[in-house]
């Protein structure tokens, strides 16, 4: 069992990583307090620019008087008025209402997912129309806390990890788990100062 504080730990086992840390400094987890309201975010958000995530997500919350709506008050509104009113996407209205539909019937279970194992909850929640594994993981660190997940998938993570090591291509998943074994069992931590390094980096659009 490891004492050591996270990131003196992280430092201890990886020089490159201490750099970054140091450079950084403390790191700062913002975790979401609601579990559906961060799965609902995750769904608006996929593929959009922060501002325009931004609008639609303020206009979804206009339309219920600025309040997070119930499952089943997203289940009972018409398509058209998440398309016309917030400008949703077809695909996202599915995914939306996929979501609540599950809650709704019981089949997922929002407040049980945090006595599980990191793998059981994505196991449940990639079941969801519209929800895969990096969103599950982001579910993990910023709602749950989770802090030894690894998103080998994340594009962000795998421009951060070449530039930092110097790698000639983008890294694979597996060369990624590779890197980051050592950081057990804080690799959450670990992604937070990759993703923070990218604005450090001149090679980084």
């Amino acid at each position: 069992m490891n004492d050591a504080p996270p990131l003196d730990f992280l430092s201890q086992r990886d020089f490159k990583l201490a750099n970054l840390i140091q450079t950084i400094g403390k790191y700062s987890i913002e975790k979401h307090k609601d579990p559906f309201e961060s799965l609902i975010k995750s769904i608006i958000y996929q593929q959009l620019s922060g501002r325009s995530a931004n609008a639609i997500y303020n206009r979804f919350l206009n339309h219920y008087d600025n309040t997070l709506p119930t499952p089943k008050q997203i289940i009972a509104t018409p398509s058209d008025t998440f398309r016309t009113k917030m400008g949703l996407s077809f695909k996202k209205i599915e995914y939306l209402k996929d979501l609540s539909l599950r809650i709704s019937d019981g089949e997922l279970n929002l407040i049980l997912l945090s006595s599980m194992t990191d793998e059981e909850i994505i196991e449940e929640l990639v079941k969801v129309r519209g929800i895969g594994r990096w969103t599950a993981e982001m579910f993990l660190i910023f709602h749950l806390g989770r802090e030894d997940v690894m998103p080998v998938g994340d594009l962000g993570i795998r421009k951060a990890v070449q530039s930092l090591y110097g790698l000639p291509q983008l890294p694979s998943s597996a060369q990624i788990l590779e890197i980051s074994s050592s950081w057990k069992p804080y690799r959450s931590i670990a992604a937070w100062y990759l993703w923070k390094s990218l604005s450090n980096f001149d090679s980084i659009g």
